[in-house]
């Protein structure tokens, strides 16, 4: 069985003393396995980093522009086979996997705008023949930690960003879904990143406590679950690490009475089951505003969930994938049987559903709630898979309430032809990224990502300009040349531009 190992200073190497299973999710078999980095290969692909900043460094910005320039052809070259390795191993359908490499593809289009991104303010005069400039510099070694649900786009979201801002960079993928991730690593060599600059490492927590524990990694990158965004967060902050550590997500759509009813649907579909609903950015929660929207709502997504197509990926029609491994299937079924259990009531049920040659695939079909209330550990909890709630409110303000109660403030959005109440959420509502029409408010690369509350912990949002300064260090130069041969007296007071 083949196993995937890690990429350190431009080569690849196995350290393949513990290893772990690889799933195709559709088959429900493991395909290959992936090697679990020992601590002191993690430390080796700190040393490759740490030798290849100086030089990297001191790289004209935009010589490292050009090496983004080649790289984002050589990703479009490879995209096919770039989206075969991410549905083999994620299982989403191979359209959604071209779309998220083409997000991901924009922000390496927006690292190819370094010299403009790392230009410095300059003052002159500030003082009598004193001038002021800022410039902006990196940090060193930079680490970031990716989840399986995006195994291209995420680290796409980190390390090409901070490489042109001339740090190096170590990236630890989700040992679920490694492949794609690796054949990241060997095109951007191919682009002509130095060896070094970039090295990649499988691995489990080992792995993770030894990028945290370093003193020479300078900052950390997280995308994950709540929990371990927190942890990663504390453990980083107390090594005096920069940390930013996206966590998890419970994102609520509020459809208005006179919400265009056929659209809304249609994008609430995409949003609460594309991908198996493995997206921090999904629908799980829809608020009707009003029992004749939550009527009307439960009609038309039961119609809607009648006709949609589970299977394998790579099947050309299919929307829905499996779930990445049979674990996170018993655990996205135990919600839908606690749902039930709760009082809950269960319009469709996709426990049941039947794939043509999937009997072993982890295949769940998409799952409808309605009348489902703020105690319900389906309302509470983030769930991660194909299961959509409805919760009932009697006006804007109620819905707004309801969703700033929740300790996630991730994304929203509101379903409304009315201007004045489009206004009112988007100004009021207490999440990050806000939507009005628009499921799943995923913002364009030259904006940034980051949620409120604990989707998010640390100062910066990821890519865009908060990506930009989380990866560099300002620094602040004054100057001053005095006239040669004039001696002058000292000065005791605070110096003023007086």
């Amino acid at each position: 069985m083949t196993i995937v190992g890690h990429f350190i200073n431009g080569q690849h190497v196995a350290d393949d003393q513990r290893t772990q299973e690889v799933f195709d999710p559709a088959l429900g078999t493991a395909t290959k396995r992936v090697a679990l980095a020992s601590a002191a290969t993690v430390t080796a692909a700190i040393a490759s980093a740490e030798a290849a900043f100086p030089a990297w460094r001191q790289t004209p910005p935009a010589k490292r522009a050009r090496i983004m320039f080649r790289y984002k052809q050589l990703l479009e070259d490879n995209a096919e086979r770039l989206c075969a390795l991410i549905t083999a191993e994620h299982g989403k359908v191979l359209s959604d996997a071209m779309g998220e490499l083409q997000r991901g593809i924009e922000n390496v289009e927006y690292a190819c705008y370094a010299p403009e991104l790392l230009k410095g303010e300059h003052s002159k005069n500030v003082g009598p023949a004193i001038d002021s400039w800022s410039e902006f510099q990196p940090l060193g070694v930079v680490a970031g930690i990716t989840p399986f649900n995006f195994p291209a786009m995420v680290p796409l979201w980190m390390w090409p960003l901070a490489v042109v801002c001339g740090n190096t960079f170590i990236l630890k993928p989700s040992e679920k879904t490694p492949s794609s991730t690796l054949l990241l690593a060997e095109l951007a060599l191919q682009a002509g990143l130095p060896p070094g600059v970039l090295n990649v490492v499988n691995g489990d927590k080992e792995a993770v406590d030894t990028l945290l524990d370093s003193p020479v990694v300078q900052a950390v990158s997280f995308v994950g679950s709540t929990p371990i965004a927190e942890s990663i967060y504390t453990r980083g902050c107390a090594a005096g690490k920069r940390v930013q550590a996206l966590g998890g997500a419970k994102n609520h759509a509020v459809v208005m009475p006179d919400a265009d009813l056929d659209n809304a649907v249609s994008a609430l579909m995409g949003a609460a089951y594309g991908s198996c609903g493995e997206r921090c950015m999904a629908i799980p929660v829809v608020v009707a505003v009003g029992d004749a929207a939550g009527d009307a709502l439960a009609q038309r997504l039961t119609a809607e969930l009648s006709r949609m197509k589970v299977g394998p990926g790579t099947v050309a029609g299919n929307d829905m994938g499996p779930l990445v491994t049979g674990a996170h299937w018993e655990k996205v079924r135990g919600y839908v049987d606690a749902g039930v259990g709760e009082g809950a009531t269960l319009v469709v049920d996709g426990r049941n559903v039947q794939v043509a040659g999937g009997a072993e695939g982890f295949f769940l079909g998409g799952c409808l709630f309605d009348r489902v209330t703020p105690e319900m550990s389906i309302y509470r909890d983030e769930i991660f898979g194909p299961v959509l709630c409805i919760v009932r409110v009697q006006s804007l303000d109620e819905a707004i309430a309801l969703i700033d109660a929740h300790e996630y403030g991730n994304g929203t959005c509101i379903f409304t032809r009315d201007g004045e109440a489009a206004r009112y959420f988007t100004d009021r509502i207490k999440v990050g990224m806000v939507g009005v029409n628009v499921p799943l408010p995923v913002p364009v690369a030259f904006h940034s990502f980051g949620g409120w509350k604990r989707s998010l912990f640390g100062d910066l949002g990821a890519y865009g300009p908060d990506g930009v300064r989380f990866y560099t260090r300002r620094k602040t130069i004054t100057q001053r040349w005095p006239s040669s041969g004039v001696r002058e007296q000292a000065v005791f007071t605070f110096p003023s531009n007086q």
